[in-house]
């Protein structure tokens, strides 16, 4: 009887022992990644889930967050809002401390009602405009929304290319019309037109049709925004009915698996990129050198995404100084982290009350079966 109840004390203090250091030994920070691993989005889901885990890797090698190691686990959304919605649903049951994607704006959308509910911070590569504009405390970028985006990329096609009118083919998703809506209102104040509004399906294999449409507006360029499988088949029919006007997109356009897909027929075409393997930055080679060791492959931008939001999490962690999913919600909106102090981050990054991201980005030509950097734009909360 003694020797069961001292056994009893003991169990106790160590109890109290674990709740006193936090639990590090014994609770993980729980993630889930839930992406896009199938469907329409196999490319930017798979690429987003390899840089999370990759970060995860690199972090629980170094010791963890305040000590605590992160578990992280993946499912697929088969790109399908509502398979997302309760993927989402089921991590929030199993008690995650945060959700990572998904990627696709039109799943974000949906699944973001439930981490919010559940006041669980949510990361996402999604770009539509929309996703920060519900007021939701619990979602954060790891890209640039198209209202950031957007504008630097109409300055180009207006001040570097001297166009007035513009062909836009894009995709009709919550992502496409998003982009769409946002070029207009940007390139309407600099006096540049669309004069062709071409809509293309999510997953469309013909583009002949559109790129004709494009062809006959005679416009002084051709913008196209789309999905990746989707981008390379709208440059290979460009290509192959004799477009000569330039072609110019943002971020997926000129993207790793695009150029790959498109082959030859990338050539040549110009994107506003916020983030590129090809950055000439030093963080940005040595996250490259360890992605490819990884994984065996060139990753695109979404990588990027999914490895960045992970150190940024990291970074809200360390500052808020404990695991408190409120806490770091709150910390991480006006958070500002130093590529100099956390490498991770690859670059300077600022997040405002929204939890859309500010920082340096590119305009990129794609040539010869990679991106060439053209120019480095400053951030848009930097001085003039």
């Amino acid at each position: 009887m003694q020797h069961s109840l001292r056994l009893r004390h003991l169990l106790a203090a160590a109890g109290t022992t674990l709740a006193l250091t936090g639990g590090a030994l014994a609770q993980p920070i729980k993630i889930a990644n839930i992406v896009e691993l199938s469907g329409a989005g196999t490319t930017s889901g798979t690429n987003f889930k390899n840089g999370v885990e990759l970060a995860v890797k690199e972090i629980n090698a170094a010791g963890g967050i305040l000590g605590h190691k992160i578990e992280s686990s993946s499912a697929d959304t088969q790109s399908n809002p509502g398979v997302a919605k309760g993927l989402t649903q089921k991590a929030i049951d199993d008690g995650v401390f945060a959700v990572f994607g998904p990627v696709f704006s039109g799943s974000i959308l949906v699944s973001m009602a439930e981490t919010r509910r559940a006041e669980v911070p949510n990361f996402t590569g999604g770009e539509a405009a929309a996703i920060t504009k519900q007021g939701n405390p619990y979602i954060f970028r790891t890209s640039f929304t198209q209202d950031t985006a957007m504008p630097k990329v109409a300055r180009y096609v207006a001040g570097n290319l001297k166009a007035k009118t513009v062909a836009l083919i894009y995709v009709n998703n919550d992502f496409g019309k998003g982009g769409r809506d946002a070029l207009i209102k940007s390139l309407e104040p600099l006096g540049v037109k669309v004069i062709a509004d071409i809509s293309t399906d999510q997953n469309q294999v013909d583009f002949s049709a559109a790129v004709l449409k494009a062809k006959q507006s005679n416009a002084d360029v051709v913008f196209v925004y789309s999905n990746e499988e989707e981008s390379a088949r709208a440059l290979r029919e460009l290509r192959k009915q004799g477009v000569t006007k330039p072609v110019v997109g943002e971020t997926v356009l000129t993207s790793q698996k695009v150029i790959e897909l498109a082959g030859d027929a990338a050539n040549g075409a110009v994107a506003h990129v916020g983030l590129t393997v090809d950055a000439p930055l030093p963080t940005m080679r040595a996250f490259r050198a360890r992605f490819e060791k990884e994984y065996k492959y060139v990753t695109d931008h979404n990588g990027i995404k999914g490895y960045t939001g992970v150190y940024l999490m990291k970074a809200a962690i360390e500052k808020a100084g404990k695991i408190d999913r409120k806490l770091v919600a709150q910390t991480l909106h006006g958070l500002k982290v130093s590529a100099a102090k956390e490498p991770g981050i690859i670059m300077d990054v600022s997040v405002d009350a929204n939890g859309d991201l500010d920082r340096e980005s590119f305009m990129v030509e794609a040539r010869n079966g990679k991106q060439e950097i053209k120019e480095i734009l400053p951030a848009l909360s930097a001085k003039k």
